[in-house]
């Protein structure tokens, strides 16, 4: 009995796993990820399928009483007519035009506030310090740590080189951003860093628009001292280094 719902079970199994990926995944895996996941499965169910005769058999029964004339009239007229209107779409989804707005320009690195409200205390940013950092203890550990909070939380989008394409990089306008890119945070003061990072997108100034920043409110999930934590690995692991508030006041007298 199983064996005559091959193809039927196939196809379930193909909806399921597409299912999973496009609705239960969070953030969504871009279109070009999700293409590569299903010809994966699509293959995987093929080599199972033909692994067996009499299973590839009853695989291809339903297939072959359609092109042979063999299934019902309806059945006929109803896969036949799929697929020309498949390839019509997918052809018109290639080469109708986007309905997204115009790409228009945007500060690199809006101004923050002159202070920030962290798990409910306020913290000014002029002066603020990595307080891991100005210690001036040793900070492998801490690195080590940061590291681990970076690749459970900020590994997805940022990439394993922190170079902005990981996974989900291409499902975000803007891109995540690019640590080793030498316009990014070796231009920053980690205390610009810490604001970008526990405020999220949401903590962008109005003045700043047009912003579309995905980034999550990460004071939510993480504490201080992960956030400063994280905030070692990204330079540490990028090969950057932060400016100082002594720089800031020598490139101002500049």
């Amino acid at each position: 009995m199983m064996l005559r719902l091959t193809f039927w079970l196939a196809l379930a199994l193909y909806g399921a796993v597409y299912a999973a990926l496009r609705l239960a995944i969070h953030p969504p895996i871009p279109a070009s990820v999700l293409t590569i996941y299903m010809l994966l499965t699509a293959i995987a169910i093929l080599v199972f399928v033909s692994a067996d005769e009499r299973r590839f058999t009853q695989f291809i029964a339903p297939l072959a009483a359609v092109f042979e004339g063999r299934a019902p009239r309806a059945a006929r007229i109803a896969v036949l007519a799929v697929i020309p209107l498949a390839a019509a779409w997918a052809t018109y989804v290639r080469v109708a035009p986007s309905a997204d707005a115009p790409f228009e320009l945007r500060v690199i690195h809006p101004e923050p506030p002159s202070s920030l409200s962290v798990h409910g205390r306020r913290v000014e940013i002029a002066g603020l310090q990595n307080p891991l950092r100005a210690k001036g203890s040793e900070l492998d550990k801490p690195i080590r740590e940061g590291k681990t909070i970076y690749y459970q939380n900020c590994f997805f989008c940022h990439g394993d080189a922190l170079a902005g394409d990981g996974h989900f990089a291409q499902a975000f306008r803007p891109i995540p951003a690019n640590f080793r890119d030498v316009g990014t945070i070796s231009m920053l003061q980690e205390s610009y860093v810490f604001w970008r990072v526990a405020t999220g997108g949401a903590g962008l100034p109005k003045s700043a628009t047009p912003w579309n920043s995905a980034m999550p409110v990460w004071q939510d999930f993480l504490t201080e001292e992960e956030i400063w934590k994280a905030i070692l690995y990204i330079y540490a692991g990028s090969g950057s280094t932060p400016r100082t508030w002594d720089d800031e006041v020598k490139h101002d007298k500049h």
